[in-house]
């Protein structure tokens, strides 16, 4: 079955399909229905959500980016973590070595392909960490930062949109070098770092807080890079402050550069993680204090 799923997935028109997902999600004809078998197939908890009836929701995407009511998630404020950007699992987790990232057991994908073939961006973490955070369809699906900072770069990376499950992950060569994703570069406390927003097979979209939605994009679908570092009003956000969503699940990637960050020995493949829970500790917390 494994197989047939990953072969079946080669063949579907990704982006028709999402698309045509999309255009249903934002409609409200058969919004409760639609709801409430997604409640019942993937068993939603809304009791942390701030709307909890499901007939409340003006339209699928609204319930499936939900907000949580205020203090349901504990962000860690010690000034030396660094926190889960999502609630999710840990895809996989680690160092980057020689310019590669662990996808899967025995599966490495490029840095620099990860961030569309920008060279300067990729030097700025090699021999880094990351952290990649899965998002399943029940899960909820704000991403938040893990770090207090300043954005200066984004880059919208065109491309294919397999599910990014952990059977996905284990059988397709340069998953989340070759679906659609959004690449956010901040200015940290500890150094640069980068979220990436993957999405994935029925995605109907990823949204900044700063600039709305991001994709689907119309027209020609090409690399688009902005820069933020002239803008009157810059984009500065605060750890644990919400930075995009997702409407239907997909994956967040988060990178360090190298010797700014020891990822928590507890976390491993598999591990679930929640919006606020310690990821990782900063090696220059000390030094940032003292200036």
């Amino acid at each position: 079955m494994s197989r047939l799923f990953i072969f079946f997935q080669y063949l579907l028109p990704h982006h028709l399909l999402s698309r045509m997902v999309g255009k249903l999600a934002r409609s409200k004809f058969c919004r409760k229905a639609f709801i409430g078998f997604f409640i019942r197939r993937y068993k939603v908890d809304l009791s942390e959500a701030a709307i909890q009836d499901p007939a409340a929701f003006e339209n699928f995407n609204a319930f499936f980016t939900r907000e949580l009511q205020p203090g349901a998630r504990a962000i860690d404020e010690d000034k030396s973590t660094v926190i889960s950007p999502a609630d999710g699992a840990i895809s996989q987790l680690g160092e980057i070595e020689q310019g590669k990232l662990l996808q899967a057991k025995g599966r490495y994908y490029n840095l620099e392909d990860l961030l569309g073939g920008d060279s300067a961006m990729a030097d700025l973490f090699q021999e880094g960490s990351f952290a990649t955070v899965y998002l399943s369809p029940r899960d909820y699906h704000r991403v938040h930062m893990p770090l207090a900072g300043i954005l200066r770069k984004t880059i919208y990376i065109p491309g294919a949109l397999f599910s990014v499950n952990h059977t996905t992950a284990q059988s397709v060569n340069n998953l989340f070098a070759r679906n659609e994703r959004l690449v956010c570069l901040f200015d940290t406390v500890s150094g640069p770092m980068a979220v990436i927003l993957v999405g994935a097979m029925i995605v109907a979209g990823i949204d900044t807080v700063w600039s709305g939605e991001v994709c689907p994009r119309k027209g020609r679908r090409e690399i688009l890079t902005q820069t933020y570092e002239d803008k009157a009003l810059p984009v500065n956000l605060n750890k644990g402050e919400e930075m995009g969503r997702f409407k239907l699940g997909s994956t967040a990637i988060v990178l360090f550069s190298h010797g700014s960050v020891t990822l928590d020995e507890k976390l491993e493949a598999s591990s679930p993680v929640r919006v606020g829970q310690k990821l990782g500790t900063l090696l220059n917390a000390q030094r940032n204090d003292e200036h």
